[in-house]
């Protein structure tokens, strides 16, 4: 009885499968990053890609990976590199860690692979910062494995095809086992980009293109006339609140005070004007005790970034450098010439904005 459900669910599998990967070679995305149709991936690229393309906008990340790519082309180039450039070069698209990983990783990479990024998605997933769907992607893509790449894209077709009741995140697991049953064992590369276009264009988030889908005939979300109910979401928490100051000293000459950030942690080793600890409870009567010299600060507005886990909001306020100020060790000031390639997270560099320092054209200026 159990071996007569399993046939026909394999059959569907691989209708559905087949259906897609129909689509996609007509449909699929032309992205600069990706191998031309009939040519061999290269893991290196897949590998920078997938990573730069997490908690980033295709639109936003694809000219800064061909950057990144023309500028580091392969892991030795990449571990050769001095971590301030590869954070200098993300900056702008958040989520640091991953900078900080990648680098980590192009080192380890050189130093237990011979340079080569690994074929088996155990030893993939055994490298900084690689995790479940990198490393199934890696693999799946660049080496032909048959395995699952579920990233939020693919959780939402998966979700929908399934009508999976189970609130996100609980459902992640289920939604996995339900994404590898549909994995073919002749194009797991290509499948997995094709899931990953068709939720990305067509199976989105608001107003799905159901009549154009592929997999309509299937789709039980569609069947309900509910898909935009799936992937279920549990009830969100609320985000808190975090305030600060950030400090923005110039010198006459336009260059700038920053610091650099602890390695570890939130935005590690990332450059920043000096600043208060980010706390609920902040005070700004007591925020210049935490000012890099003594003068006559001017407030110049607040700035709001979204982070993860919680809101921050900045009180920014600025001054001229007095002439016997002295960079705190750690310190230094940074001229308009480097402070636009400077390794500066989003949030500081609206801080420095609103000090009315302007990022144009490769340099920065008041």
């Amino acid at each position: 009885m159990i071996e007569a459900k399993a046939k026909p669910a394999r059959r569907v599998a691989a209708t559905v499968a087949a259906r897609l990967l129909d689509w996609w070679r007509l449909a699929r995305r032309d992205l600069p990053f990706r191998a031309a149709p009939g040519r061999a991936p290269d893991p290196y690229a897949v590998w920078i890609s997938e990573v730069m393309l997490q908690q980033t906008t295709v639109a936003a990340a694809a000219p800064r990976i061909g950057a990144f790519l023309a500028r580091w082309p392969d892991a030795a180039a990449l571990a050769a590199a001095p971590l301030d450039d590869v954070l200098a070069q993300w900056a702008g698209l958040g989520y640091y860690a991953r900078a900080r990983n990648l680098h980590a990783c192009a080192r380890e990479i050189v130093a237990r692979h011979g340079g080569a990024i690994p074929r088996e998605e155990a030893a993939l997933l055994k490298l900084p910062g690689v995790g479940a769907y990198t490393a199934a992607a890696i693999a799946a893509i660049a080496f032909g494995a048959r395995t699952a790449a579920v990233d939020g894209n693919v959780e939402r077709v998966v979700a929908r095809l399934h009508a999976v009741e189970t609130p996100m995140p609980a459902a992640k697991r289920e939604l996995r086992s339900l994404a590898m049953a549909l994995v073919p064992a002749d194009a797991p590369g290509d499948f997995a980009q094709a899931m990953m276009d068709l939720g990305a264009t067509v199976c989105t988030p608001r107003a799905p293109g159901c009549p154009v889908c592929p997999l309509a005939t299937d789709c039980r979300a569609r069947a309900a006339g509910a898909p935009e109910r799936f992937p279920v979401r549990a009830a969100k928490k609320a985000r808190p609140l975090r305030r600060g100051a950030a400090f923005v000293l110039v010198r006459a000459d336009g260059a700038v005070l920053l610091r650099r950030r602890p390695e570890s942690g939130l935005l590690g080793g990332m450059s920043e004007p000096p600043g208060t600890p980010w706390s609920a409870d902040f005070d700004p009567r007591s925020a210049e005790d935490f000012a890099p010299c003594a003068t006559r600060w001017r407030a110049c507005g607040e700035v709001r970034h979204v982070f993860t886990h919680f809101e921050l909001a900045l009180d920014v306020r600025v001054a001229p450098a007095p002439g016997d100020c002295r960079p705190a060790p750690g310190s230094r000031f940074v001229t308009p010439g480097e402070l636009e390639t400077s390794a500066l997270p989003s949030v500081m560099r609206k801080a420095l904005a609103a000090a009315g320092i302007a990022f144009q054209a490769g340099r920065a200026s008041r």
